[in-house]
């Protein structure tokens, strides 16, 4: 028979070892470990998405353009549209994580970002995989890791600090174009014609200016005919066009998201910004 005084003990280091691993100290309620966070990508019906460790789907709000990547999806917003925060997500295969950051909200609360874009989840998508979320007011879309052309919603500023409409007068309102998958947005020159590039010289010696977007065409938001771009070669180099305009970066622009400041360069109007309702390039 072995001691009481050995026995007694063992006993309640066994009761205290349970109570630490299944009770709230306070309330002796279960304590539930939460599942392993993680930022994955899974298949939906429009194709590999962002979701979360339960395959619900992330989004991209087109407003959000500012170049320091901040929400501005705010009060009443929120109800629609929460927001979606892992302190250090463990990533799926293929997933970078030097492609997911962390900014603060004006209200203080946490958000992740993906290539700068916050990520959001819509309150109507009920189970994992739904995408009900998708061109919600035309600025909602799916988060997909491989986008060639996204759409930003934002004011147009130029190199002068001028603000401008749509149609290139002054004034404010925001003008919804396409910008590349990190929201760096894309020109076209209004002196090209269909399928042709009239500005880069043959010695690619003034590239620096207007960089040609080159790109081998990937995802574009569900609302945009893939069937409308195409590439053409220029000095050697793959430029990718839309409705047969070439697509360009302006240097001006220093390669940030948030910036278009091209479109009152040298003048309104000569370097465009492209969108869907763009029209069809003119031929040669």
């Amino acid at each position: 028979m072995k001691p009481r005084w050995i026995a007694a003990p063992v006993v309640a280091l066994l009761i205290i070892a349970g109570c630490l691993t299944s009770c709230d100290k306070d309330s002796g309620d279960p304590v539930v470990t939460p599942p392993d966070p993680a930022v994955n990508v899974n298949s939906t019906s429009l194709g590999n998405v962002l979701t979360d460790e339960t395959g619900r789907t992330l989004y991209f709000f087109s407003n959000d353009y500012d170049s320091t990547g901040a929400s501005t999806c705010t009060g009443g917003c929120l109800t629609n549209w929460p927001v979606f925060y892992r302190a250090t997500p463990k990533l799926g295969t293929g997933l970078n994580a030097s492609d997911f950051g962390t900014i603060t909200r004006a209200d203080g609360a946490k958000q992740t970002t993906y290539k700068s874009w916050p990520l959001y989840y819509f309150k109507d998508d009920a189970a994992a995989g739904d995408v009900k979320g998708e061109n919600v007011g035309g600025i909602w879309f799916v988060a997909k890791p491989t986008y060639s052309i996204m759409m930003a919603s934002a004011q147009l500023v130029g190199h002068n600090g001028k603000s401008y409409t749509s149609d290139y007068k002054e004034g404010t309102g925001k003008t919804v174009y396409f910008t590349d998958g990190m929201g760096r947005t894309l020109y076209g020159f209004k002196n090209d014609k269909n399928m042709k590039n009239n500005y880069t010289k043959a010695d690619f010696s003034n590239n620096a200016v207007w960089p040609l977007y080159e790109e081998t065409l990937k995802d574009v938001p569900s609302t945009i005919d893939k069937t409308l771009f195409g590439t053409i070669t220029v000095a050697g180099h793959q430029q990718l066009t839309y409705k047969g305009w070439p697509l360009y970066y302006f240097q001006q622009d220093n390669g940030k998201r948030g910036l278009n400041k091209g479109i009152s360069f040298p003048q309104p109007g000569v370097w465009p910004i492209v969108n869907k309702d763009t029209p069809v390039a003119p031929a040669p």
